[in-house]
């Protein structure tokens, strides 16, 4: 399997508002770098974009090092709950429904796919590819921002 990292962040004006995802990905000494965003959206759902969005540009299974900030994402995954929700008829633990469930059903089998290890780096710190997605997520944001502010 081809070793790939990915960088990923999301950000949003508001909670719901317009927001934007980044993603950088890395193999054998190159690196592409996605990006997107919608008018109103939420931080978390631009967070799991990003992801879904770098494990998308995968064209083959890859052993992938997944670098994020968003404790939601890597909490979710790390710690079992979205197998739990998913497994619960997408209800949490305390019973109410999970949130982006459409993008949970999207990141599902990509993570059958590829070989994910996660890792969690604190956001607007030392991790310059880290940094580069945040300043991705936030231009995409802000171009709709513009559109309809």
């Amino acid at each position: 399997m081809k070793q790939v990292t990915i960088y990923t962040d999301g950000a949003c004006s508001g909670n719901p508002g317009p927001g934007g995802w980044g993603a950088i990905l890395e193999w054998n000494g190159h690196e592409k770098e996605l990006f997107g965003g919608e008018a109103e959206t939420t931080n978390n759902r631009m967070e799991l974009s990003a992801v879904i969005f770098a494990l998308r540009a995968l064209k083959e299974p890859c052993a992938v090092g997944l670098f994020t900030d968003s404790k939601y994402v890597f909490d979710a995954v790390d710690k079992g709950w979205l197998y739990n929700w998913r497994d619960s008829g997408w209800r949490k633990a305390d019973r109410k429904p999970a949130l982006n469930v459409d993008l949970w059903e999207q990141l599902l089998p990509l993570l059958e796919t590829h070989a994910v290890t996660w890792h969690w780096v604190k956001g607007h710190a030392e991790n310059e590819k880290n940094n580069r997605c945040d300043r991705l997520a936030v231009a995409e944001s802000q171009k709709f921002q513009t559109e309809i502010g």
